[in-house]
């Protein structure tokens, strides 16, 4: 969920900077429908964090390939290092259904601020 920027030129690096900007700063918060959730948080830098409802907490480097966000070089490394989906522009306020790396359909809210 997350990228730093490798894009084909310049522009097309700022629009798709500019798509995760609300992001920034925020919180994007996953709910499975067991009651589990995981916290995303993503930088401008590249950085990516997340923390589990059961105590486990991942790092890594985000990346936005084309319509994909990517997670990489996660750590620690319990399945894979890596993993795309689908980049959904919201607003706060909206949800959307995604898959998680084990395929397990999860309903993402962005949060305003950095809830922990």
């Amino acid at each position: 969920m997350a990228t730093l920027l490798i894009t084909e030129s310049s522009a097309v690096a700022r629009a798709n900077f500019s798509d995760m900007e609300s992001a920034f700063g925020n919180t994007v918060l996953s709910h499975y429908p067991d009651g589990g959730w995981v916290r995303h948080w993503f930088e401008r830098d590249g950085g990516y964090r997340a923390a589990f409802s059961d105590g486990r907490t991942i790092s890594g480097n985000w990346t936005r390939e084309g319509d994909r966000l990517c997670l990489n070089d996660i750590r620690p490394r319990l399945f894979l290092s890596r993993f795309c989906s689908k980049f959904t522009p919201v607003r706060f306020g909206e949800s959307w259904t995604a898959r998680d790396p084990l395929g397990r359909r999860v309903r993402n809210e962005l949060v305003r601020g950095r809830s922990h």
